[in-house]
């Protein structure tokens, strides 16, 4: 069944209706592709676009042939091939166009296509026929020229003589970035001078006066006092450099980019010596929501700017706090993704910027010599080739220039700007050369058979000097092991600390079993070592010194894995046989003393279940779980069929001991199997049971063969799920109001959903009328943190990696977290989609800001994402009568939640802004899956049959994150009692929700109609 965004791009686009459209657009606007295109002129490509989906391999079209469509990328990747004699054996690959790119726009001067494209991959693309597209050209065609090439000269349009600069000068859309900085700078001034007059003043230094000028530590000051979305000083610096770099602000001798110092800046303003501004210019009064909207566009500004202020220093002026900084955005870009993090330490301390500005600039040249590899920071370039003009498009993330450094040969094609203004990073020949001649004189390479075996690198100090010790870069897991025990074992925290013990144990499971490792503990604790007999260079007798020492260190390696790695990350049982076989071999080895040791040290654990000599036992009919409806409400099945929500942790002292339980994978569920005549069973069954297992239960009631039975989901929306044999753990797989099918093999496209998965019909108003916004945001807080804290630490690793390639593991615990947030979307939508009055739903929709302002500030990040995304859906969005009516306070505080939710420089806003949170928090766990799918994608776990360890690293900090959220447990003490708090326990643990988008966008199309 397909997705139903694509159904609606299937119609001609005569036939599809607004609420069509709405699904499009609310699938569309988070290409990559699209982000920068204009809401309007978005609309319009939803009108005119088509869905095409391509096997690999397949031949989207060839060099010379007449352009009929124009696309972009929604998914997999192209490559783009170009050939002197238009033949494929001749054919050379100058690009890869990946998801997000646009290409094929030479359809609007009716050019031959300049290069063949294929796919590499199962791809997914919009199409827009070139009629369509002159179209949209024609009525749009200011906002499609900054789009596309420069050489593309299409029919020119009949220019409209009322053609202005937006109505608000805030616009991201604003036609000149200058004149929006500028109108910026005269709002803050203006604030300056009517709230704090004195910080604008005549100033002297060494007998010499500066006139109406500003200190920028007071500056830095201020801003930090005025913006809530100033989180640090650092950021309040990068504000005020965008304002430095347009000209609106700048140092009284031109001198210094803006710092945070006693340094002296003056406002254009007052540089023309007009206590009022220039002649003719009026200076706009003080509004204070005006002053907000500009201190939130400046906070999206100024990481950038920031950045470029940092890049602009030369490398040995750039402190410790800047290479972080810098550091930690290279993390971040695609193009440096497959280089090791010493390699990017390296780069932070010798990277520049450097700016173009002027669409059909050159910036290299065919033939030059190679003298600079560069990385696109902003904007995007066109690759061109002698004889055959552009042959490929690059953007942000991509990078060019290398392959002439590493073989020293001429430039293969020219790049040529497609923007006005474009950003880069630039790394010169001789650093390049220099890096990779540091990194290599700090590698150690041990090797076995002549092969690698271990690459070590040299640590270096928190001073930045260079250590004695090394920690391990790649190798065999053999080696790894033993590495441990020969030279982490003894190690504790000190100046040149190394994490590669602890990171192992977090993360051995993605390139070796538990049994393999126990397996080498185990062999390495029975070799015996032997003296060296010095004059006949034979073995000599049994060093037992040599050997006991072999045993403390496995013994002692155990006890650190049981300490490192707690009950979170789900090992105990597989842990269990080793222990026993430890605990034996000392008892026969008479290492009483040893055993002793380890027993005090099993004891001292958080991990209870390993220090008992006993397995888990099976759990009682209290435990089993009633799975239905939605995968993340686990509920107590009760002889008298009652569901009740399982007790959780709140205020009171008894229900703290009642925690919710982690699922494991023979943990009983019962769950319903619906069957296509409506009628279904009930089974019990194993969470991480496969679904040949389901099939065979279910297939009973139809008289059918297991192997002719089908299970698979079908969803609100009509779609269907169907899952393979050897999948396991869909339970908790299942959509908030999907139902789990089993039907015979062709029998099941006719199937409709349940009329019950439509979801409710009306609104909760009167019951959330009544509740406290605080109590709901603490109780929603409680039960996330209860969902995340049942996650095992392994279950991020599964699930990035793929659940086959971990048999007998699960990612259920995960799959319930997730899901409860975008249950906490549809739910909000909902309820406002169901509230019919204007009035009331001005109510709700003030009520959420407030809940999702209370979720901000018990730090549960979920909730409040989950909260400002269902308000920003289109379904929600275009109630434009509601948002009117809106108070302007609670305007403001929305748009402020919204810079949260900035993709942009991989959504640095929302990193600055939680990077200070304390224990407990709750994170935005999508965003962190993210990070670990880049880390997984864009690095390799092989390389030359060794395990990549910096990867390895990379994945350890991410789960070391997750602990530190954990650490501490949300109690929610201290905050007074209300009486209703069982009933909003009860309400927050059982949303209902619509999650149909089509039905979403019907009910707020009929609660207020598209404006024609």
């Amino acid at each position: 069944m397909v997705a139903e965004w694509i159904s609606c791009l299937d119609k001609r686009p005569s036939d599809r209706s607004g609420e069509e459209l709405d699904i499009i657009y609310s699938r569309l606007k988070d290409v990559k592709a699209f982000e920068t295109f204009d809401p309007t002129l978005l609309q319009q490509i939803c009108y005119y676009g088509y869905y095409e989906d391509l096997e690999k391999g397949i031949t989207l079209y060839r060099q010379a042939d007449t352009g009929r469509n124009w696309y972009a990328v929604l998914s997999g990747s192209l490559d783009v091939n170009v050939s002197d004699l238009l033949e494929d054996k001749n054919a050379v690959t100058v690009c890869t166009l990946g998801v997000g790119a646009a290409f094929g726009e030479s359809v609007l001067d009716n050019s031959p296509r300049r290069a063949t494209v294929i796919t590499c991959e199962y791809t997914e693309l919009l199409r827009v026929e070139r009629n369509d597209l002159l179209k949209v050209w024609k009525s749009n065609s200011e906002l499609m020229s900054r789009l596309f090439s420069s050489s593309i000269k299409p029919p020119s349009p009949v220019a409209s003589p009322s053609a202005t600069l937006p109505s608000n000068p805030l616009s991201l859309n604003s036609k000149n970035l200058s004149d929006k900085i500028t109108f910026i700078g005269q709002q803050i001034r203006a604030g300056l001078l009517t709230n704090f007059p004195g910080i604008i003043a005549d100033r002297q230094i060494s007998l010499r006066t500066y006139r109406r000028c500003c200190i920028g530590s007071q500056l830095v000051d201020w801003i930090i006092q005025e913006c809530n979305l100033v989180h640090s000083r650092q950021q309040g610096v990068g504000m005020w450099q965008v304002l430095l770099e347009e000209g609106v602000l700048k140092h009284v001798c031109n001198e210094y980019n803006f710092e945070d110092k006693n340094l002296f800046y003056r406002f254009k303003e007052d540089d023309c010596g007009s206590e009022q501004g220039p002649p003719g210019a009026s200076v706009p009064l003080a509004d204070s929501v005006l002053l907000q909207e500009c201190f939130t566009t400046l906070a999206k500004m100024g990481p950038d700017a920031l950045m470029r202020l940092m890049l602009r220093k030369p490398p040995k002026e750039r402190t410790a706090e800047d290479l972080d900084y810098i550091y930690e955005e290279l993390l971040h870009i695609k193009a440096l993704s497959h280089l090791s993090n010493s390699v990017k330490r390296e780069l932070a301390s010798c990277i520049q910027f450097e700016s173009r500005e002027g669409a059909g600039t050159v910036l290299i040249k065919q033939g030059d010599e190679g003298k600079s590899w560069y990385i696109i920071l902003k904007g995007s370039v066109n690759v061109t080739i002698f004889g055959k003009g552009v042959v490929g498009q690059l953007h942000e993330g991509d990078d060019f220039g290398k392959l002439a450094l590493v073989n020293d040969a001429p430039r293969a094609a020219s790049i040529i700007l497609r923007d006005e203004r474009c950003h880069f990073l630039r790394v010169d020949k001789e650093d390049f050369n220099r890096i990779l001649r540091d990194v290599e004189a700090k590698t150690e390479r041990l090797k076995e058979n002549g092969k690698d075996v271990l690459v070590l690198e040299k640590l270096s100090r928190s001073d930045g000097s260079q250590s004695n010790k090394y920690t391990i870069m790649a190798g065999t897991p053999e080696k790894m092991v033993e590495y441990i025990m020969d030279s982490c074992v003894d190690c504790r925290d000190d100046d040149d600390h190394d994490y590669f013990m602890e990171d192992f144990f977090l993360t051995f499971n993605v390139f070796m079993t538990v049994d393999r490792l126990c397996s080498l503990l185990m062999s390495y604790f029975n070799e015996t070592v032997k003296t060296e007999d010095r004059f006949n260079g034979d073995d000599g007798c049994l060093d037992l010194k040599a050997t006991e020492q072999k045993k403390i260190r496995v013994v002692r390696t155990v006890l650190r894995w049981v300490e490192l790695i707690p009950q979170k990350m789900g090992e105990e049982n597989e842990l269990l046989p080793l222990i026993g076989k430890l605990r034996s071999a000392l008892h026969s080895d008479g290492m009483l003393s040893l055993l002793a040791q380890f027993e005090r040290g099993l004891e001292n654990s958080d991990n209870l279940l390993l220090h008992k000599n006993t397995t888990r036992k099976k759990e009682g009919p209290s435990s089993m779980l009633w799975i239905e409806h939605s995968p993340h409400l686990a509920r107590i099945s009760s002889t008298s069929r009652q569901r009740i929500s399982r007790p959780t942790l709140d205020d009171s002292e008894e229900n703290r001991t009642l925690k919710r339980e982690p699922l494991c994978p023979n943990t009983d569920v019962k769950f319903k199997v619906y069957y296509p005549d409506r009628s279904y069973c009930t089974l019990k069954l194993g969470l991480g049971s496969s679904v040949s297992e389901i099939a065979k239960e279910a297939s009973e009631k139809l008289s059918v063969n297991p192997e002719d039975c089908v299970i698979f989901e079908m969803k609100s929306t009509g779609e269907k799920v169907i899952f393979k044999e050897s999948d396991t753990c869909i339970i908790t797989t299942i959509s908030h109001n999907g139902r789990l099918f089993a039907a015979p093999k062709g029998g099941i496209e006719k199937l409709k959903p349940l009329q019950e998965q439509e979801g409710p019909n009306s609104s909760s108003f009167n019951d959330l009328e009544i509740m406290s916004s605080r109590e709901l945001a603490l109780q929603m807080t409680l039960y996330d943190f209860e969902l995340f804290n049942c996650v095992f630490e392994g279950e991020f690793v599964f699930s990035v990696f793929k659940k086959n390639h971990f048999p007998g593991k699960i990612v259920g615990n995960l799959d319930c977290f997730l899901a409860r947030f975008n249950e906490v979307q549809h739910w909000v939508i909902s309820e406002i989609c169901l509230t019919p009055l204007l009035s009331k739903r001005v109510h709700i929709l003030r009520k959420f800001i407030k809940i999702a302002q209370h979720c901000r500030d018990f730090q549960n990040m979920m909730a409040f994402f989950g909260i400002i995304m269902g308000l920003s859906n289109i379904a929600i969005s275009r109630l434009s009568q509601t948002w009117e009516k809106l108070p302007s306070k609670f305007k403001k505080l929305f748009k402020e939640f919204e810079t949260l939710l900035d993709p942009t420089r991989n959504h640095r806003t929302y990193r600055l802004a939680v990077s200070k949170q304390e224990s407990p928090f709750i994170p935005f766990m999508p965003l962190l899956m993210k990070d670990m799918t880049f880390i997984f994608e864009g690095n390799k776990t092989i390389i030359d049959g060794l395990i990549n360890f910096e990867k390895m690293h990379m994945i350890a900090n991410t789960i070391r994150y997750i602990r530190c959220a954990r650490k501490e447990v949300f109690f929610g003490d201290n905050l007074p009692l209300v009486k209703n708090r069982a009933d909003i326990r009860q309400y927050v643990r059982n949303l209902h929700v619509i999650d149909n988008q089509r039905t979403l966008s019907q009910l707020s199309h009929r609660l207020e109609k598209r404006a024609e």
